[in-house]
């Protein structure tokens, strides 16, 4: 068996990435999803692609953010794991999986192998998470209506209650960061993430209760693949009183008001106060991602 050819492609040959199967059903998850045919890698051996891997970013970012579509033939765990170490960008994995998927043979003997070819290449799994996907099939969630939502003009009143909320925190991504960078770093991220988004700044909102007590923040969104959840988050004197429904059910309204047609999400599994607001909204999940890093960063 000769060693595998791992190479870069283009706009001329992008068609054999598709070439492959696809047992855990990428292709329909990323059907909306724009992949820069010079940020797809595949690994070829005696003719046919037996690993593949999808660079994403953003519309304006000069490189990619993470790579998430990442596929091996069978058997063919080291050349996966190639594919990732040969890459001119170490970025965060995340696989995208069906919901059950450890339930089914095959599709946890497919996980499997993409499990095993990440963390030869070096990644360390970081989370696993619950993808939601609200329709209006789903019925929008109940409003209790204890609480005032304001707009906030001011980026530094969102960066101080983004560190109060994650001094407190579940959240893996936020919990890296603070390992790495403290505080700051953790509340930075989230705005850059904000910012990053194409939704507009205005639709950043702060609760409050009726007595005038902040009480937390929601951040309807808009990322390249449409409406979601783009963060909800309770100042920690605040929990305990079931807010962080209020602001989900408040944050759901608010992209169907601007005409949103279905509202994607996601939670750490871990994370089951999060996860218990989402099936009381009446958010399914659809899918699950595990999310895998390549190492510490800078």
């Amino acid at each position: 068996m000769t060693d595998p050819v791992i190479r870069a492609l283009d706009e001329s040959d992008a068609d054999i990435f598709d070439t492959l199967p696809d047992p855990l059903g990428a292709r329909a998850v990323h059907r909306r999803t724009r992949h820069r045919p010079d940020w797809k890698r595949v690994a070829v051996r005696d003719g046919a692609v037996v690993a593949r891997g999808a660079w994403w970013g953003g519309p304006d970012d000069a490189e990619p953010l993470n790579v998430n579509w990442f596929d091996v033939a069978e058997g063919e765990e080291e050349a996966g794991a190639e594919l990732l170490r040969s890459a001119p960008w170490q970025v965060a994995l995340e696989l995208n999986l069906p919901a059950g998927w450890r339930a089914d043979p095959r599709l946890h003997a497919a996980a499997e192998a993409r499990f095993s070819a990440a963390r030869a290449a070096g990644y360390e799994l970081l989370v696993q998470r619950f993808l939601y996907r609200w329709t209006p099939e789903c019925g929008l969630p109940d409003r209790p209506e204890r609480l005032d939502f304001r707009a906030e003009p001011d980026d530094a009143v969102f960066f101080d209650a983004l560190r109060r909320i994650h001094s407190v925190t579940l959240d893996a991504h936020a919990l890296r960061a603070i390992e790495e960078g403290g505080l700051d770093r953790a509340a930075q991220e989230e705005l850059d993430f904000f910012r990053w988004c194409p939704s507009p700044r205005e639709w950043w909102q702060i609760a409050y209760t009726r007595q005038g007590e902040p009480v937390g923040i929601h951040i309807p969104a808009h990322n390249p693949s449409g409406p979601c959840i783009g963060f909800i988050g309770v100042l920690p004197e605040q929990r305990g009183r079931g807010y962080a429904y209020d602001l989900l059910a408040q944050c759901t309204h608010f992209l169907v008001e601007q005409g949103a047609k279905f509202v994607a999400a996601a939670t750490d599994q871990g994370n089951f106060p999060m996860a218990a607001n989402f099936a009381k909204a009446g958010y399914p999940v659809v899918r699950e991602r595990i999310d895998f890093d390549p190492g510490r960063r800078e």
